[in-house]
């Protein structure tokens, strides 16, 4: 499969990031890492890989510059952080490779809450969301206005956050899903538990990408 990479700058904030871009692309997805990670996460970039096969391009980048991930207070601030995603989302607006793909977002923990503040500010902009073992209730103030379809993943072992989920599920009013993957922790470590999580993934976002032009 062609496909094009390559390291990136988000000039609004100098935040690095990763874009993959694989030939005859249906779509971008926008990577939103949780607290303690990066857009160097092995998931997310496992994940990344398998989104890529299906033509879906990728883009993991910083949610904050390194200065900033010293305070404790920024790594959970939700605004701040819905606010990059956003900036990520204006800036993949404007490169040529990129400016004419349907854009979806996947969020990880404290990640998935950024991706549904983006998408509740943004809802012109953002064709549908995946949360894997994310925090959608930390959007509690945002989640009624989220309009694109939003699917939420849980590890069937991670309980407090799987019944933070049920809570978020029934603040949603968009369509929207919730998937537990069976013995599954939050990290989603156990064998099969990632393949599961891409793969649900992956139809979530085909399904809800606007048909390609001329279909």
């Amino acid at each position: 499969m062609a496909m094009f990479n390559e390291a990136v700058l988000l000039q609004e904030s100098s935040l690095p990031g990763d874009l993959a871009v694989p030939a005859r692309a249906r779509g971008l997805v926008l990577f939103a890492h949780g607290s303690g990670s990066s857009r160097l996460s092995e998931r997310n970039r496992w994940v990344a890989r398998a989104l890529q096969r299906q033509r879906l391009a990728t883009l993991l980048f910083d949610l904050l510059t390194p200065i900033e991930a010293q305070d404790r207070h920024h790594v959970f601030d939700i605004t701040l952080l819905g606010q990059r995603v956003q900036e990520a989302t204006r800036w993949a607006r404007q490169r040529a490779d990129t400016a004419g793909l349907p854009v979806c977002l996947f969020g990880a923990s404290t990640g998935a809450a950024a991706a549904l503040v983006a998408a509740a500010d943004r809802p012109q902009d953002i064709a549908a969301v995946v949360s894997r073992g994310g925090r959608p209730d930390l959007a509690q103030g945002h989640l009624h206005r989220v309009q694109a379809p939003t699917l939420l993943i849980v590890g069937g072992d991670d309980v407090d956050v799987l019944e933070l989920n049920h809570w978020a599920l029934g603040q949603l009013r968009c369509t929207k899903r919730l998937e537990v993957v069976p013995g599954a922790t939050h990290l989603f470590e156990e064998p099969g538990a990632l393949e599961s999580v891409a793969a649900l993934a992956a139809e979530w976002f085909l399904t809800h990408l606007p048909a390609p032009a001329g279909t």
